[in-house]
């Protein structure tokens, strides 16, 4: 593959900066652990990573138009909005809240299942939390492009039919493609992403647990 065929390396999904959005769910998988001021720094990190991505975004959209000053501005809302949601759901609110209540099912499950130590139980439900950050990305993130295609693409304006300007200068596909080059294990993903939705929504004894 020649050097102009290779897809262009997005800073904030195809590098290490990615990991910054998922420092919420490590936040959360140390809930048990640490004081919950720890969690709160942790989603003040993600959320900066979020920002930080909608901010790149918006500079590359205005950068990769020759429309005039209207257009230019409204592309580069829409880009701007789109990302904001985007990230929100895939980095920030659905994985942090997917962490949360896997490990809140684990320390009720260790607690009510075992005679293990208090100690034991919290290191136990933090090591599963961390453990499954991994499967549950590349499932959210997809699900997320799913969601926002059939929706709020829809309604905010921003057409996937389009050629590949409108939501961050480039194809609207390349999110996926993205996550596809940090995690690559299809099989596990799918698996992991199933058990997660079965755990976090359909299991009523996790959704009665607490935070």
């Amino acid at each position: 593959m020649g050097e102009s065929d290779r897809e262009p390396v997005d800073l904030f999904r195809d590098t290490y900066i990615r990991y910054l959005g998922y420092a919420n769910e490590v936040g959360e998988s140390f809930r048990a652990l640490v004081p919950v001021t720890f969690v709160r720094l942790s989603y003040v990190v993600a959320s900066g990573y979020v920002v930080g991505d909608a901010v790149y975004k918006g500079i590359k959209a205005s950068n990769n138009t020759s429309d005039d000053d209207n257009k230019r501005a409204n592309r580069v809302k829409l880009t701007v909005l789109d990302t904001l949601i985007w990230q929100g759901l895939a980095s920030v609110a659905i994985p942090g809240y997917t962490i949360n209540r896997i490990c809140a099912l684990s320390l009720f499950t260790l607690r009510v299942g075992t005679k293990l130590p208090p100690d034991t139980r919290k290191w136990l439900t933090t090591a599963v939390g961390l453990a499954c950050i991994p499967f549950i990305i590349k499932p959210i993130d997809r699900s997320v492009d799913v969601m926002m295609n059939i929706g709020v693409r829809k309604w905010i304006g921003v057409d996937n039919s389009e050629e590949p300007t409108t939501k961050t200068g480039e194809d609207i596909s390349d999110e996926t493609k993205s996550s596809d080059r940090l995690f690559e294990n299809d099989e596990y993903n799918k698996l992991w992403g199933t058990l997660v939705v079965e755990l976090t929504w359909n299991d009523p004894g996790c959704n009665s647990l607490t935070k």
